[in-house]
């Protein structure tokens, strides 16, 4: 058989897995199985079938999962945005730092106790201590849950991925150093906080420097600007990385302060990312199940303490730590149980147990095979059960139909008296006819979208929470119409300060 037809056959296979791969996303609605479990057990299988699957050297994997984790984060940035995330800035760093850091010590204790010695206890609870955006979005998929419960989850899952990663590093760093004691604490904290700090910073000037690129460099087709957005972000990891910061924190934030620009191209930019982000779980997945040899999981007890580290997290760790967390922010009972049964692990923890492979830590074949029990158990038991659990607590999961068809004009210049908002909960004009509006003369509604239909308007169309509205206003004078239909919580206190 020729090179030509070896490539041939190669590219058909790859092709065929990412179709079915595609398509496991109606399996998994109707199973109500998370996606990536599909990936992740799949490969695993084929590597065990197949041993030549599962020789890829762990960098690459590590590489590989490192670019899939960096833009799963940046489009999980822009679909967060400043808008969805503003009431609950404090809420998401609290938990997504002080959450990380007290699961990861209660996990190296219970780690301690099943007779691992303190050293891999430590990685092994920082490893396991990351909820998983990839698999947080995937299982919520085309819900979106009411009130602040969704917002809290996938900001936690994209906060505490950097904490995480982070925090693994800073400890690698004093085990290879054989710092203990004080020394070790004192070095590790030096290494996490530079790496926040640092992070923080290249993601908010960088995102910043991407929107002003973007909005006052034109290019000459609409592909390039989805590619410099791309590489913008990519180059903002790889630059917080050169420099000893956290690449997936500035990510993650230069994905915020992008998501609400007017920019050229804005809605296909997120659209371009968004199907990036699809293949990238896909790829994240796949590779890492490669990692894992099914068969090799009873030995050393991996699978018994696996599983009951999984079962501690859920029931007893996660709900108990997390849950004295979120006491002063004050959430609804039943959105409380959602966030702290949605703390579902992933991608992330994998890679963080692929670092202890490279990096020679004692017993890390056997501490990787625990966290891979622990990722399919959460992702299996946790996200299978997670809308079953909303549904049996009532908390309103209200499911995004896909919307094909797009109605727009292109403009050659920004049209500054054209606004396009999103009526939230509690706003002025959630359950507001046309006619109640205080609004401007200059300002009047031209189109309203619900559920990815046209209204017909009349003065006495009743606007409701989650209708798309297209504003024409005159931005010279006149009161600004976003007060009107984006609430503004009254009460300063709804939450942790940031």
């Amino acid at each position: 058989m020729s090179d030509t037809v070896r490539f041939g056959l190669l590219i058909a296979v790859v092709a065929g897995v990412v179709t079915l791969a595609v398509l496991s996303n109606r399996l998994s609605t109707r199973l109500r199985v998370p996606a990536p479990a599909f990936f992740l057990f799949g490969a695993a299988i084929a590597s065990d079938l197949a041993p030549r699957l599962g020789q890829v050297p762990i960098v690459t994997v590590q590489r590989i999962v490192t670019v899939a984790l960096a833009v799963i984060l940046f489009d999980g940035g822009m679909h967060l945005g400043r808008a969805r995330l503003r009431a609950n800035t404090g809420a998401v760093l609290w938990i997504g730092t002080a959450g990380t850091l007290a699961t990861a010590a209660a996990l190296a204790a219970l780690a301690h106790a099943f007779g691992l010695p303190w050293s891999g206890a430590a990685l092994l609870g920082t490893a396991l201590a990351p909820t998983d955006p990839a698999v947080v979005f995937s299982v919520l998929g085309r819900r979106q849950l009411s009130g602040r419960a969704g917002v809290l989850l996938e900001g936690e899952s994209g906060a505490n991925d950097p904490v995480g990663i982070a925090l693994m590093a800073a400890l690698l760093s004093a085990v290879n150093e054989h710092r203990s004691g004080a020394a070790g604490i004192g070095h590790g904290l030096a290494v996490f906080a530079a790496q926040m700090l640092i992070g923080l910073a290249v993601g908010i000037i960088g995102g910043l420097g991407l929107r002003e690129f973007a909005r006052r460099i034109p290019l000459p087709s609409e592909g390039l600007y989805l590619l410099r957005i791309l590489a913008g972000a990519l180059g903002l990891y790889g630059i917080a990385a050169a420099v000893d910061g956290s690449g997936f924190l500035a990510v993650f934030v230069a994905g915020i302060v992008l998501c609400d620009a007017h920019a050229p191209y804005a809605r296909e930019v997120k659209r371009f990312h968004a199907a990036l982000a699809g293949l990238a779980e896909i790829t994240a997945f796949t590779v890492l199940g490669l990692t894992v040899s099914l068969r090799q999981l009873p030995h050393g007890d991996a699978l018994g303490i696996g599983l009951a580290l999984a079962v501690l997290l859920a029931f007893l760790v996660r709900p108990v730590l997390v849950g004295l967390l979120l006491i002063p922010v004050r959430l609804p009972r039943r959105e409380r149980a959602i966030v702290l049964w949605g703390g579902l692990k992933g991608a992330v923890p994998i890679l963080l147990g692929t670092y202890l492979l490279t990096d020679a830590v004692r017993d890390a074949t056997r501490l990787y095979a625990i966290v891979f029990v622990v990722v399919a158990f959460s992702v299996l038991v946790q996200g299978g059960l997670l809308p079953t659990l909303a549904s049996r607590l009532r908390v309103p999961m209200r499911v995004v139909e896909p919307e094909p068809f797009s109605l727009g004009v292109r403009l050659r210049e920004e049209p500054e008296n054209l606004r396009r908002l999103i009526i939230e909960p509690g706003a002025t004009a959630d359950g507001a006819s046309i006619d109640q509006l205080d609004l401007d003369q200059g300002t009047w509604i031209s189109i309203v979208l619900r559920d990815g239909r046209l209204l017909d308007l009349t003065g006495h169309s009743v606007l409701r929470a989650g209708d798309e509205v297209l504003l024409l206003t005159d931005a010279t004078h006149g009161p600004d119409p976003d007060a009107t239909f984006v609430h503004l919580p009254a009460d300063p206190d709804a939450g942790p300060r940031a």
